[in-house]
């Protein structure tokens, strides 16, 4: 997956995600909705020619786990799949669907039990949450020969600008003034 688009629109909501199939944007995330919610908009998203990441561990009523993402796949077919679970990863790989590992930068510990599960997952891309630090988006990216989206925290132009600037591929955000500042951009 090489996205045109520097950013990536995410919904939190129907109405950010109604703004996304407005939007010029192809690739968008729905973050948190309800089970009962996928089909719709997955209707939705298709009608207007968008591709879907949904993250997975934010399903309210499906359990992230092997047969959920199995479930996802086969009924919703989505573009990729966001989990910080190695085995929605895996299983995701397995479907065909493009898996993002979602990787904390919590503390030092941390960041080493995320290295060695990300060398044993291989996702196709790491999203890196707060993305507002470019030195450690450049360590991860040279660490682990990834690409990379940053997300969290991430509020101002400078903000996606040094976080493309250290490696990044993309920007996860659901700030709608970025989607908006940078549409033309893609």
């Amino acid at each position: 997956m090489v996205l045109s688009q520097k950013i990536l629109p995410a919904s939190a909501n129907m109405k950010e995600f109604e703004k996304f199939l407005k939007s010029d944007y192809e690739t968008g995330i729905f973050l948190e909705l309800h089970i009962s919610q996928l089909k719709h908009i997955a209707a939705m998203a298709k009608a207007s020619g968008k591709k879907m990441i949904y993250h997975v561990d934010l399903i309210q009523g499906l359990k992230s786990d092997d047969y959920a993402t199995e479930y996802l796949c086969q009924e919703y077919k989505p573009y990729a799949l966001i989990s910080t679970k190695s085995n929605v990863i895996q299983k995701a790989k397995q479907k065909g669907v493009i898996s993002i590992q979602r990787m904390f930068l919590i503390d030092s510990h941390a960041l080493e039990k995320s290295y060695k599960l990300i060398e044993r997952t291989q996702p196709d891309y790491i999203e890196i949450l707060p993305g507002i630090v470019p030195w450690m988006i450049t360590e991860v990216k040279q660490r682990l020969g990834i690409s990379i989206f940053a997300g969290g925290l991430i509020r101002t132009r400078e903000d996606v600008e040094n976080a493309l600037k250290a490696g990044a591929e993309g920007i996860t955000t659901s700030d709608t003034e970025l989607w908006d500042m940078f549409a033309a951009r893609k």
